[in-house]
C-alpha cells in the first residue's frame, strides 16, 4: 500500500512546477486554501487538487517600512477560483499596490527554502 503524500508537500511540488495549486471540496462546492487533509466546511476527506489560473485581485495591502531598506508590501489576494491567500505584490513600489488591483501569480524560490507564491500586476 502506498503512503498518501501530505497536502503541503503536494502544494510545494506544484509550486516547483510554477503552478498555484489549491484544493476543492465537491461536497461544499467551494475552494479550500491552505492545503489540508479535511474539508473545513464539511469535515470530509474528499478534497480534490486543482490548478489556479493565477489571476486574482488585491483584497487588502499594507506597506511595511524597514530601517535599512525599501518598504515592502504584504497583501491578501482573492484568487479568481474563490480562495484568498496572504502574499506580496512584486515589481512595483510597495506604496503603489492598491486594493482592487488585478495581479498574476508567479513562484518565488528563495535559495535553500521552499518556493512560495507572489504576484505581479497585470498589465492594463
Amino acid at each position: 500500500m502506498s503512503k498518501k503524500q501530505a497536502p503541503y508537500s503536494t502544494y510545494v511540488e506544484h509550486l516547483k512546477q510554477g503552478q498555484l495549486a489549491y484544493q476543492f471540496s465537491p461536497a461544499a462546492n467551494k475552494a479550500v486554501f491552505f492545503p489540508r487533509e479535511f474539508c473545513p466546511f464539511t469535515g470530509q476527506d474528499c478534497l480534490e487538487w486543482r490548478i489556479s489560473t493565477g489571476l486574482g485581485t488585491v483584497y487588502s495591502t499594507s506597506a511595511i517600512s524597514v530601517r535599512d531598506g525599501a518598504p515592502y508590501n504584504v497583501a491578501l489576494i482573492d484568487c479568481d477560483e474563490g480562495f484568498r491567500l496572504m502574499s506580496r505584490v512584486e515589481d512595483i513600489p510597495a506604496m503603489d499596490v492598491k486594493i482592487g488591483m488585478r495581479v498574476l501569480f508567479k513562484t518565488h524560490t528563495p535559495e535553500g527554502d521552499d518556493p512560495y507564491p507572489v504576484f505581479v500586476p497585470v498589465a492594463a
